[in-house]
């Protein structure tokens, strides 16, 4: 397949309050962010021409500014309308969305107070990240030697790009010894969560996912929870020991991309894609495209 470069497309992406050809959206080489890592992203989906979860995100990229002190000038509301916008300019039924904001050109150096925070949002066609026999038969994921960062070492509640630098490292070497994606253990070598995806196991028909008090406490996750439970599934929030993985039942990845992928491989050791897996994805693809959610017997 004919790989299609992001910055070579037809379409228009809003950015600092107007909406341009796709092609025109480009940065400075001395933009701040480029340089030091200091952006603040988003992603979403669209289903059927709706956004899902448009508030939670847009909040949450507001948090995320707070955080790296970067001093974004848009409101909740107007994150939410240059969402809308870029679905609606690129005529998008089932897709994503990428907002981002970072640090502009105005300074350069560590400190940059006085570099402008822009912000734009793309938004394309891309109704599944995962697809066929890997959602019928799971991903295969390996540990990587990378962990997820202390608190008190970077900001880890913020969806920052330069969080994500081991993420890539750690997903390409997965990808080079035929994985798709990597398990990523904390900085205490607890389980934590995947390179973009957050993580459950299914014990005796309950699910478990780890504490997230290092890493990203997803969208998608916390739907998942509060639909799990909903559903009438026990739900244990706690730590989790790499060696307890392989007393898992079956495990599944949960983000806004990869929505609930099936794992069916951790290091070697294969887990079966189970009925609860099942039901959970199921119910999720109600939930988002609008339909009701069935409690289990």
């Amino acid at each position: 397949m004919a790989l299609i470069p992001y910055d070579d497309r037809d379409g228009q992406i809003w950015i600092d309050g107007k909406l341009m050809p796709w092609r025109e959206c480009k940065v400075h080489f001395m933009t701040h962010s480029l340089h030091y890592a200091g952006a603040i992203f988003e992603g979403l989906r669209c289903y059927g021409g709706k956004i899902f979860k448009l508030n939670e995100h847009s909040q949450r990229l507001l948090d995320g500014c707070k955080i790296l002190d970067m001093k974004i000038q848009y409101t909740i509301e107007q994150i939410n309308q240059a969402c809308i916008d870029a679905v609606r300019a690129n005529n998008i039924t089932d897709g994503y969305l990428r907002p981002l904001a970072w640090r502009g050109a105005e300074q350069i150096g560590v400190a940059a107070p006085l570099a402008k925070v822009h912000l734009a949002v793309a938004a394309w066609e891309w109704p599944q990240y995962y697809k066929g026999d890997l959602l019928e038969k799971g991903i295969k994921v390996m540990t990587s030697k990378w962990r997820r960062p202390a608190p008190d070492t970077a900001p880890v509640h913020a969806k920052a790009s330069g969080l994500y630098m081991i993420c890539t490292i750690s997903k390409q070497t997965a990808e080079a010894q035929g994985c798709n994606d990597a398990l990523m253990l904390d900085y205490r070598g607890h389980v934590a969560e995947l390179t973009s995806a957050n993580l459950f196991m299914v014990k005796d028909g309950e699910l478990h996912t780890p504490t997230p008090d290092c890493f990203l406490d997803g969208i998608t996750r916390q739907t998942v929870i509060e639909m799990a439970k909903g559903m009438g599934f026990k739900v244990h929030v706690r730590t989790i020991l790499p060696d307890e993985l392989k007393t898992g039942e079956e495990f599944f990845a949960t983000g806004t991309a990869a929505e609930i992928t099936p794992i069916g491989q951790i290091d070697g050791v294969e887990y079966k894609v189970g009925p609860v897996t099942r039901k959970i994805r199921e119910a999720y693809s109600a939930l988002v495209r609008g339909g009701a959610v069935e409690k289990v017997a």
